[in-house]
């Protein structure tokens, strides 16, 4: 599995990453309804968009993308000391455990990094298990919001990391 810049052409595949990873990850978390809805042409429109206007990367098989992450300034304002945010990470549950989701966090902390960020955080829904993931990764819990997410109230917890540096190696800790 390789870990590259994503480019123009790959909307598609993150898309498919996208819509399959919040059916698998969010099933009993978010309603059947609000995952049912999701399209892998909408988010492909999303992706075109908004693929140069981040800073993303994706994991790739010899089938094509298994996963992606994307990330930039922290959009909320509300987390002093955070500049940087990681908006989304998302892996084929095939996928997951493999060492990709660590690559794609890294290589996100390492182009934050250079873009003059010092800190990272990002939101995870609370029932999420993903988010002993970012436990593992060094990161902090920081905050708990809530987001309305197919018509119902969900806890987001924000997790930190207030040194992007420790994410900046091939070891992900130091």
């Amino acid at each position: 599995m390789i870990v590259r810049r994503a480019e123009a052409g790959d909307e598609r595949g993150m898309a498919a990453v996208h819509v399959e990873s919040w059916k698998t990850t969010y099933r009993g978390i978010v309603s059947d309804k609000y995952l049912e809805s999701l399209k892998i042409e909408e988010r492909e429109e999303s992706w075109k968009k908004g693929i140069f206007h981040t800073k993303a990367f994706v994991a790739e098989k010899e089938r094509g993308i298994v996963g992606f992450a994307n990330g930039g300034r922290e959009r909320s304002g509300n987390y002093p000391g955070y500049d940087g945010e990681l908006y989304a990470i998302y892996l084929l549950k095939e996928c997951q455990g493999q060492g990709a989701g660590h690559e794609l966090v890294r290589q996100v902390a390492i182009a934050l990094n250079h873009m003059g960020f010092g800190a990272m955080l990002v939101r995870v829904l609370r029932n999420n298990p993903s988010r002993y993931f970012y436990e593992a990764l060094g990161g902090i819990r920081i905050g708990t919001e809530r987001i309305e997410i197919g018509g119902d109230l969900l806890e987001e917890w924000v997790y930190g990391w207030p040194d992007l540096n420790v994410l900046d190696d091939e070891g992900g800790e130091k």
